[in-house]
């Protein structure tokens, strides 16, 4: 009997560019008495099925955008006689589907840390229950990553996480529903301890796999002095303490470590924080920007973001202070009108932003959008190969819409050539050239030229919004460019690097009796990718 973990995937490229974290996650919860797990990552190579044996145990981890894979493969698990076991974001919403899609034999909800090595042990004694509950565990008991799993030469970046949780609520996000509002911190030790380890093996690029790396605004603070409320002012005063503590420790790494992380626009009036950012070598962020006009903001529920001018100055207040923008765009919002396309890239290179995602409008499950548009096609539904739109993953990707919901002012077609055409205008050649002159050495020059192609070709190249000529040749092309990239980001092992000796002990997670003897501190959920 083996244990395997698979991170289903329709595109593999061979190398990819940040780990998916839940993999060496749960590689740490699985027992000891079930030995080492086989961990299978589709983005790189898709699982061989004479791999599967009788009496394995496969667990299988689905977001939105893979669960048709994920169900592809569960069911080939099961004819080959092994257990199948589902966890994710998709099966924590949907826990029946993967019975009915994926001839499952148990769904994981919620956080995996401690649910699914009780899962394990269940299924090997005989009693595997249908359904089991992780809920939302405290920070204290995240578990750190089996590292000492991973094929070295496969990813570009590590990921570590520090929190879970998002005190916004994004009507197109289901962060703060399936995660909560109330961020829950891991011990910041114990993120040092895990980043230590991974520049031990030569990782130098780190991304900080977080929902919201800003989980306290200087309005948050306002808001509660206001309100006289001095028990949410201690509390939020508390973790923003925390988020700075652990800033001061990664400053103290060594200075070659690159931090990527998730933050929102608000920190663009937080200077302190972005300079802490910056001292502690957290360069770049996903900032998920989303429309560049008053009405695209209030219909997405992110009227706090700025638009227009001041949307521009506070974008490059991240680049003044150190941080550079990862800038995130939705089109097809109601509001959307065809000159949206190029005010949407112009503000973009205006801005300065270093890198940038132009995706379409896609109602997620768990979000206010996809529950309006559910209840909406419930008084007249529409099928598609036999299939309702709102069950839209369950579509073979051949006969797949590009987009799922109607717009007042254009065609699907015609959102998805404009969004085609602002990626292409924005990563340009001569655009990424001079983008790259933020980096110092020219070796890192051409490392970001590699980067900016790669992300290109890996997310527009492929992405829902391209055609299927387009898909095939894009995956080609980065397959090649991936392995190219991939040695621009290698860095020699530091075996020698110790972790800081804390001052004061501190507490970890406490290991279940079913648990590695030598589990490390920390992990996350069955749920990290979205």
């Amino acid at each position: 009997m083996r244990v395997h973990l698979v991170n289903p995937s329709d595109n593999s490229f061979g190398t990819a560019v940040i780990t998916p974290r839940w993999l060496f996650v749960l590689a740490a919860a699985t027992p000891a008495i079930a030995g080492d797990p086989v961990l299978i990552d589709e983005s790189l190579e898709q699982i061989e099925p004479e791999s599967i044996a009788a009496g394995d145990i496969v667990g299988i981890s689905v977001h939105t955008g893979n669960a048709l894979r994920g169900y592809e493969v569960g069911r080939m698990a099961r004819a080959r006689g092994a257990w199948v076991i589902y966890g994710g974001i998709h099966a924590t919403l949907f826990p029946e589907e993967p019975f009915a899609q994926g001839e499952a034999h148990s769904v994981v909800k919620g956080d995996g840390d401690l649910a699914w090595g009780i899962a394990v042990v269940d299924c090997m004694q005989g009693k595997l229950d249908k359904v089991y509950d992780g809920g939302r565990i405290g920070g204290s008991e995240f578990l750190a990553a089996r590292w000492d799993l991973i094929p070295r030469d496969k990813y570009m970046w590590a990921s570590v996480q520090t929190l879970r949780g998002c005190p916004k609520h994004c009507s197109f996000c289901s962060v703060w529903r399936t995660d909560g509002q109330q961020p829950r911190q891991r011990r910041f030790q114990s993120v040092v301890d895990e980043i230590v380890a991974l520049r031990r093996l030569g990782f130098r690029f780190i991304a900080l796999a977080d929902d919201n790396f800003y989980p306290v605004t200087l309005t948050d603070l306002r808001l509660a002095r206001e309100q006289n409320n001095q028990a949410k002012l201690d509390e939020l005063t508390r973790i923003r303490a925390e988020r700075f503590q652990l800033m001061a420790e990664l400053a103290k790494l060594p200075k070659d470590m690159v931090f990527f992380t998730q933050i929102t626009m608000e920190a663009g009036e937080d200077t302190e924080y972005l300079d802490a950012m910056r001292k502690a070598n957290i360069k770049g962020a996903l900032v998920g920007v989303e429309a560049v006009t008053p009405e695209g903001l209030k219909a997405v529920f992110k009227d706090w973001n700025c638009s227009g001018e001041s949307l521009a100055k506070q974008l490059q207040t991240f680049k003044k202070h150190g941080v550079h923008v990862l800038g995130s765009f939705i089109f097809g919002l109601p509001t959307d009108k065809p000159a949206t396309f190029d005010a949407t890239v112009e503000m973009a290179l205006k801005a300065g932003i270093t890198f940038a995602q132009f995706v379409m409008m896609t109602p997620f499950p768990g979000t206010v959008d996809f529950g309006r548009w559910e209840k909406e096609q419930a008084k007249s539904p529409t099928l598609v190969d036999g299939v309702p739109i709102t069950r839209y993953w369950l579509i073979p990707t051949a006969v797949r819409p590009k987009m799922f919901t109607p717009h007042p002012s254009m065609s699907s077609d015609e959102i998805r050539e404009r969004t085609q055409r602002v990626w292409d205008r924005f990563y340009t050649f001569p655009a990424i050239w001079e983008r790259s002159a933020c980096t110092p050495t020219l070796k890192a020059r051409v490392a970001f030229v590699f980067l900016s192609k790669l992300y290109r070709q890996m997310y527009a190249g492929t992405g829902i919004s391209t055609d299927s000529a387009r898909r095939k040749k894009a995956k080609r092309t980065a397959r090649w460019m991936a392995r190219q990239c991939r040695k621009l980001f290698q860095a020699k092992a530091m075996p020698e690097l110790q972790s800081p000796a804390w001052e004061l002990p501190f507490a970890t997670a406490p290991v279940p009796a079913f648990a590695n003897a030598d589990a490390r501190s920390e992990a996350e959920p069955f749920t990290v990718i979205r």
